[in-house]
């Protein structure tokens, strides 16, 4: 389905379709691949093209308070046989970026212990206290003493990241306050913002899942259900972007939006379906880089 809600449905892909050109994807996972505990239609039959095709792709999530085992857990508990590797949180993205640009620095770090886990697996030296940098991540573990030593490293002018930047994080009991909630409240308490906020929309999740699969950043397309994040994420790195409607967007809600997706299909089967009648030019095998 054409984003542009003025246009006809294209009926197939043409010679040139930016879909058919991406070498590797990046796919939302709770709402787009499963909603609750429900493998969404037409899921498994995407990702089985993409393994025939020999086109990676990782799961990307937000969520850096937990460990990413624990969502390849979930995935084969539904069917789907997926490594730990193959799933890409903004923790992990921080951590990759972070030891790019401050290999092995000392870091004050707010998270939970399997991000504490993630960082160091990455060489930082975790403590509180002479630290050369500070982290923020979706902690869970949040203590008071923990919030104020991190609002003083903040406010005495330490290089200040977070992992993403929700606001709140959806639970079968509804929404609780997430790290964009932090944020605020180191915010209200320093008048400072994060140096460097990682996960989506931010187009580093996408330069550093790229560094994880070997390609690229440009070769990359996002599939996602949600537009202020996955189409976001695309639009903002300049790579395909394709909307599910199996999630939280609801086609009235593209009229409004600034974030405007490159496809609209209902669920990944129907992406399937496009990818496999793709050009054979356009629609080759592509095996990752080593």
């Amino acid at each position: 389905m054409a984003a542009d809600a003025t246009l006809p449905p294209a009926s197939a892909p043409q010679a040139g379709d930016r879909l058919c050109a991406a070498r590797g994807f990046l796919l939302d996972l709770d709402g787009t691949v499963f909603l609750g505990d429900r493998l969404i239609e037409g899921a498994a039959r995407f990702l089985e093209l993409l393994d025939a095709q020999q086109k990676p792709y990782l799961f990307i999530t937000n969520n850096s308070s937990k460990d990413r085992r624990l969502y390849a857990e979930k995935l084969r508990s539904l069917g789907l046989d997926v490594p730990a590797e193959q799933v890409f949180t903004s923790g992990e993205a921080a951590a990759l970026f972070l030891a790019r640009t401050r290999p092995g620095a000392r870091l004050f770090l707010a998270g939970t212990p399997s991000l504490e886990a993630e960082f160091a697996q990455h060489g930082f030296a975790l403590q509180a206290d002479s630290p050369e940098a500070v982290v923020l991540g979706y902690d869970t573990t949040l203590t008071y003493a923990k919030l104020s030593r991190l609002c003083r490293l903040v406010r005495a002018g330490l290089p200040y990241f977070a992992t993403h930047p929700d606001i709140n994080c959806p639970t079968p009991e509804g929404p609780v306050p997430d790290i964009g909630s932090t944020i605020a409240f180191v915010r209200a308490s320093t008048s400072r913002e994060p140096d460097l906020i990682f996960g989506k929309p931010n187009r580093e999740m996408v330069e550093m899942a790229a560094l994880r699969l070997g390609l690229a950043p440009g070769e990359l397309a996002v599939a996602g259900d949600r537009l202020y994040t996955d189409i976001a994420l695309g639009n903002r790195a300049g790579i395909p972007a394709v909307l599910v409607l199996s999630g939280e967007t609801q086609p009235g809600d593209l009229a409004g939006s600034p974030y405007r997706p490159d496809y609209v299909f209902n669920h990944l089967g129907e992406a399937a379906g496009w990818l496999q009648a793709c050009p054979p030019a356009a629609a080759g095998s592509h095996p990752a880089r080593p």
